[in-house]
């Protein structure tokens, strides 16, 4: 017992020392548990359950597997349906489940993402269920990148910390200045863009460039955007001097495909079995590509022909039309306008052909001609009411750009 009474005095004594210096006695630090607050709510009072949509889950099944019954289910998608279409609920998509702290677990909130800046709330803490949508809020920050190209345009820019939209996004841009296939080390970029944050920290994609440039071949080759009329929803883009980048023409009706016959003034005809003229370009690609209009227009003819197949002409202005035949599928009809780069048939290999392919046709002034010979106008010129404005628009952008050019490459 003495020897008891000794190890809890110890005890007492080692459990109450005090500070040399303050003379205070120690006391157990509690470390507070961090509040964490998301969807609007503290989840700190929850049981958070993260999940994501699997095949064959609706919502009805979600609160089947948290013990409602059918009717219970009925009396809540009944009540929410004005506020939350189930049925847009997709697969992959993140979900959370707040439950009651307790031995019930009962489910409290459910919690719906169908993207990042958004999500639904279907509250069931009340008789009442209700369901309501959030926009998470947005911050654009603006960022400058300079940089020379070490390996693709996308390995640079992910090396600088950007999103791999903006590579696209660039491409978009230079697709009738650059090939960027041929790019080298050793060409240089700058690009000053506005991008997007969730709740100003996670990135949420790019919002929009506001000037760049790209040394290619010797050339530092300007982008700046433009609205001719600022209420206008497109933007075109334009160089230092007010031409716009944009051609008129795209360099082809498909995006990936191989030239498989030139234009020539004859060739020996695959199915015909003779020498004849070949009034245009063959593009092979599998059956079902899609095929775009090269140039904004009118659809002239949509039909079919014995030796065309399923065919498409359009009439682009007084000079210009472009023919597109052996089509598997026609998706416009005639007389309807069309914009550049917009899907009007598939890729077939109806009429006189021997694989699919799209041979591409193209007039000028009535007479059929080579496509890759033309030396194709640029889209419609900026006018020059216009250009005032632009200039003294792109004025500090352009000298913005140059000085970080000059900070980056002088070292």
């Amino acid at each position: 017992m003495k020897y008891l009474s000794f190890i809890l005095l110890l005890f007492t004594l080692i459990g109450c020392k005090k500070d040399e210096k303050t003379g205070e006695t120690d006391k157990a630090v509690v470390k507070k548990e961090s509040i964490v607050k998301e969807f609007g709510f503290v989840l700190n009072n929850f049981k958070v359950v993260h999940d994501t949509i699997q095949r064959g889950d609706t919502f009805g099944g979600i609160l089947g597997k948290e013990g409602y019954d059918a009717a219970q289910i009925h009396a809540i998608t009944e009540k929410i349906r004005d506020s939350f279409a189930l049925r847009d609920i997709r697969i992959g998509k993140p979900y959370t489940l707040l439950k009651q702290k307790d031995s019930l677990n009962k489910l409290q909130l459910f919690v719906y993402q169908p993207d990042a800046t958004s999500y639904y709330v279907v509250d069931l803490r009340d008789s009442i269920a209700k369901a309501y949508k959030k926009t998470r809020p947005i911050t654009i920050k603006r960022r400058l990148i300079c940089a020379e190209i070490e390996g693709s345009l996308s390995e640079t820019l992910s090396e600088a910390g950007a999103s791999p939209a903006l590579a696209h996004e660039l491409s978009e841009v230079y697709a009738w200045s650059i090939d960027f296939f041929k790019i080298q080390k050793g060409d240089k970029f700058a690009v000053a863009v506005n991008e997007k944050y969730i709740d100003g920290t996670k990135y949420a994609g790019l919002e929009s460039i506001e000037s760049s440039y790209f040394e290619y071949k010797g050339n530092r080759i300007y982008a700046f955007p433009f609205k001719k009329d600022p209420n206008a929803r497109r933007v075109d883009y334009y160089d230092e001097e007010g031409k716009v980048l944009k051609s008129m023409f795209l360099k082809a009706p498909l995006k990936f495909s191989r030239i498989s016959s030139r234009f020539s003034p004859r060739r020996f005809h695959p199915v015909q079995g003779r020498w004849k003229a070949h009034n245009g370009t063959d593009y092979a690609a599998p059956t079902g590509t899609p095929i775009m209009s090269t140039a904004n227009g009118v659809v002239e003819r949509a039909g079919y022909t014995a030796g065309n197949g399923n065919y498409v002409k359009i009439r682009h202005n007084s000079t210009y039309s472009t023919q597109y035949l052996h089509m598997s599928k026609i998706l416009v009809r005639k007389g309807q306008r069309v914009s550049q780069g917009d899907i009007i048939g598939k890729v077939g290999s109806t009429g006189l052909a021997t694989g699919p392919h799209v041979c591409y046709r193209f007039w000028k002034n009535g007479v059929q001609v080579d496509a890759l010979k033309q030396k194709l106008p640029s889209s419609e010129p900026m006018n020059s009411k216009d250009k005032p404005r632009y200039m003294a628009y792109i004025a500090p952008l352009k000298k913005e750009l140059d000085s970080i050019s000059n900070i980056k490459f002088s070292k």
